[in-house]
């Protein structure tokens, strides 16, 4: 059953440029989602918290990255982390460089 998650998780990523797994009620998943928006950068948000397999699709996520909380952030295929993943790349001016690649 696992891994059907992680092939749902997989395919979510290859199918978006920017994919933010997050909650609606937490609140560094709305500042990452700000930040993005702030950037004007097109995301494809899942909020876990109201799907029914959200819990397995948060389980796949860390089977698949070790990272256990949301946000969990993709770009270009390619995960970032959460949210002070990046706030900490937008401050080290390394987000842009990463978009550029993601939206050639």
């Amino acid at each position: 059953m696992a891994a059907k998650y992680q092939t749902q998780v997989k395919e979510l990523v290859s199918a978006n440029r920017v994919m933010v797994f997050s909650k609606s009620w937490c609140p560094y998943c709305r500042q990452a989602k700000q930040t993005l928006d702030n950037e004007d950068v097109e995301h494809t948000d899942l909020e876990l918290d109201q799907i029914d397999v959200g819990d397995a699709i948060q389980s796949a996520i860390y089977e698949l990255t070790s990272q256990r909380t949301v946000p969990a952030i993709f770009i270009g295929g390619n995960f970032v982390g959460g949210n002070s993943d990046l706030q900490a790349l937008k401050r080290n001016g390394q987000l842009k460089a990463l978009l550029q690649q993601a939206f050639p």
